[in-house]
Order: C-alpha cells, then structure tokens, then sequence
C-alpha cells in the first residue's frame, strides 16, 4: 500500500451562489448555482470521475499513439428520495479514436483495458464514489 497524504481544497464565497475553489497549489476553478454557466457542484462531480479516469486511460494510451479524438461523456440521473438528493446510473462513456498505425493499433488494443483497470482500481474519484466514504460537515468557530 502507498503513503496516503491528505488532498484538500479550500472553497471560498465570492458572492450569493457562487464560489472559487482553490488547491494547495494555487489552482482556481469557479463554479456557484449554474446561473451565470459555471459549473454546479453536481456537474464538478461528473467532471471529476470523467477526468479521473480520462487521465489514466490518456497516460496509458497515449504513450503509444496521440489520439485523433478523445472524449469522455459523464452522465447520472438526480432523484430525490427517502436517501435524499442524489445520482444514480453514474456511466462515464469514452469515445477514442487514433489514426492508423502500429503504435495506434496497439493503444486501441489497450483501450478497453485501461478503461476497466482505471475503473476497477486506479481512478480515486470512481472508487471513493462505487466504495462509499462517510463526509463529516461540522462548523468550527471563526
């Protein structure tokens, strides 16, 4: 098992609705209610395990060939229920294409596998989400 340090963002108001989150290493993403077509935070989410994944398979296959087209459609339905609010039917949908070629050949051959290796094991975005982790939300004193 590798070390496991703690990742964290910062979120800050910007104004009613709307919000930067910043990483410890100074980068900034608005998002707020989706009124001026920033993100929401359900959208961040859906980002979040597309791109989680979309990394690994992008590492995997793209040392053998640079993909023509590369994209990732996230999708989830929101349904509101005894559990609360929430999505269900997660799928993250890939549609890779690369030019002819040998080393192509060989990255279309590893696609389907670097999709399932990144989902069964290595996107921490799609684990944490598929395993369940408890979110504690607490107030501490400014």
């Amino acid at each position: 098992m590798s070390e496991n340090p703690a990742r964290s963002v910062t979120v800050e108001r910007t104004r009613t609705g709307h919000f930067v989150a910043t990483n410890t290493r100074g980068g900034t993403i608005d998002f707020g209610t989706g009124s001026d077509g920033e993100f929401t935070p359900v959208e961040l989410l859906l980002a979040a395990l597309g791109g989680c994944t979309a990394v690994d398979v992008d590492l995997a296959t793209s040392r053998h060939a640079e993909p023509a087209s590369f994209s990732v459609e996230v999708t989830g339905n929101k349904v509101d229920d005894a559990l609360g609010n929430r999505l269900t039917d997660l799928a993250v949908t890939f549609t890779v294409t690369f030019p002819d070629g040998e080393g192509a050949d060989r990255a279309r051959t590893i696609l389907p596998r670097a999709v399932k290796t990144s989902h069964d094991r290595l996107c921490t975005v799609s684990r944490t989400v598929e395993i369940g982790t408890p979110v504690t939300a607490r107030v501490e004193d400014a």
